[in-house]
């Protein structure tokens, strides 16, 4: 298989439509019924590619309070049979995985269980403060497993990733430098504060700086107005997607032609 990659300054950013999951077994909101949370995800990778999205990515979303990493194991279980689910009702598109909060070997593992792409991981280097503590970066584990696994499983990497904070100064161009060449990221994640939030484009531009032929990708906050001011080479879409909580077939194919 070709190795997933995301286009340079397409004339057109790609675009990457959100799947949240509904709680997963083990998470204090699980109603009881995994099947139709696989379904409910199925449903909505079906929607995004009939909108004519580039690609698709499952988290879980709604399993808060997050762990760090390390996911129990009914919730990879869980993951993976949504993440299946949604393979098989878009099987054209490329499914990238993200293991909340920062459980990158998971993803991986998830990812190379249902043929996924590509994965997320919002902390690849360095440390950040966040809800769950300090987070610390997983690239040294995750690249070597990858490695184990005669993967080639693209890895997305946040930076300066939203919901959470440095522990001291951080200066943004290093980071991006060190999760690519120290790290080993695919393409750069840059978000707003947190989901939903706006973008800053400056910060766009200072990565595309930073990092020339690395994917920059913006992680939040992309609309129909903004999509195509924010300089980005893909975006991650999911708020702007949703009517009540569910991926909609207007808003989305209103976010594919904002593209041109």
């Amino acid at each position: 298989m070709t190795p997933f990659t995301l286009p340079v300054a397409p004339a057109r950013p790609y675009l990457i439509g959100m799947v949240h999951l509904a709680a997963l077994p083990g998470a204090p909101d699980f109603a009881g019924d995994l099947e139709a949370v696989a379904e409910a995800a199925a449903a909505d990778a079906r929607v995004l590619a009939d909108a004519g999205f580039d690609a698709i990515m499952v988290e879980n979303f709604h399993d808060t309070p997050f762990f760090k990493d390390d996911l129990p194991p009914e919730t990879v279980a869980a993951l993976t049979r949504c993440a299946w689910a949604v393979r098989q009702a878009a099987p054209a598109l490329p499914l990238g995985i993200n293991a909340l909060r920062n459980d990158g070997l998971s993803a991986l593992g998830i990812a190379v269980a249902v043929g996924a792409r590509f994965i997320r991981v919002n902390v690849l280097t360095g440390a950040m403060l966040t809800d769950q503590g300090i987070i610390e970066g997983c690239a040294a584990r995750l690249l070597r497993r990858r490695a184990a696994l005669r993967s080639d499983v693209a890895v997305l990497a946040d930076v300066l990733v939203k919901h959470a904070a440095p522990l001291g100064p951080v200066d943004l161009v290093q980071s991006a430098q060190d999760a690519v060449h120290r790290g080993g990221a695919s393409a750069l994640i840059v978000s707003g504060t947190g989901t939903g939030a706006p973008t800053d484009p400056e910060r766009v531009a200072a990565l595309r700086r930073a990092v020339p032929g690395t994917p920059v990708v913006v992680g939040s906050g992309t609309t129909v107005e903004n999509l195509r001011s924010l300089g980005a080479d893909a975006c991650i879409v999911g708020t702007a997607l949703k009517r009540d909580g569910r991926v909609d077939l207007e808003l989305a194919r209103a976010m594919v032609a904002a593209r041109g």
